[in-house]
């Protein structure tokens, strides 16, 4: 899952930025409202969080341009400001959700999962397929009870087909939703990762949709499928 911090204070969004980072996300951030909005209006992101107070552009214009131009991912906004109407305008403007500072980032962190998840359709942050349950609060994942050990990049990869399952995903979608804006992206090593999912999860359950992607799927329901 990848995330995007607009927070223009440099101390606040290195500790988010590192938080989110533990937490197994992809992190990109903005110092500057100008900034936080092209990246949001350029790259597709799984949820946001936006200060309200930013220099160039304010965040509630910003929201409200990312609304206006179709964005539809989640928004948690950041505010000191702790009077009503501002909330108000919060919503008003397109927010999902709302924190006022100072703020524990263990909230934080819960408030994001329950965005993404409602976004992707789930009710909790652990999720069930056919005996592989990937749990995004702890950051991990079992095959019939047992743990696996993945990667940072592995579990990013499982966790956003998990919150899609059944679905097509391509690789450049994978891409653009495992790595931050810095990394080297590299759409064969999607390739690498997938064959590495297989051998720890088991081959049948991700399938291979011949020129559109890759499909996570329950093998009991779905036991067939081209594998590569």
């Amino acid at each position: 899952m990848r995330i995007l911090i607009v927070e223009d204070d440099p101390d606040l969004g290195r500790q988010l930025s590192e938080a989110l980072g533990d937490a197994g996300y992809a992190v990109d951030k903005a110092t500057d409202g100008e900034e936080g909005h092209f990246l949001g209006d350029t790259e597709p992101y799984d949820a946001v969080v936006l200060d309200l107070g930013l220099p160039v552009i304010d965040g509630i214009s910003i929201l409200q341009k990312w609304r206006a131009d179709g964005k539809d991912f989640p928004v948690l906004i950041l505010t000191a400001r702790d009077q009503w109407s501002e909330k108000v305008a919060g919503f008003d403007a397109g927010a999902d959700d709302y924190l006022t500072k100072p703020f524990h980032t263990e909230e934080l962190l819960a408030r994001l999962r329950a965005l993404v998840r409602r976004a992707a359709g789930h009710t909790t942050d652990t999720i069930d397929i056919g005996g592989l349950t990937v749990d995004n609060r702890a950051g991990r994942a079992f095959v019939d009870g047992s743990p696996i050990k993945l990667t940072s990049h592995e579990f990013r990869l499982l966790s956003y087909m998990a919150m899609h399952v059944d679905k097509v995903i391509s690789r450049t979608e994978l891409v653009e939703h495992i790595y931050d804006q810095d990394f080297d992206r590299d759409s064969n090593t999607i390739e690498v990762f997938i064959g590495r999912l297989r051998r720890k999860i088991g081959v049948n359950r991700i399938e291979t949709v011949r020129g559109l992607g890759y499909r996570l799927v329950d093998p009991e329901e779905d036991p067939g499928g081209e594998k590569t």
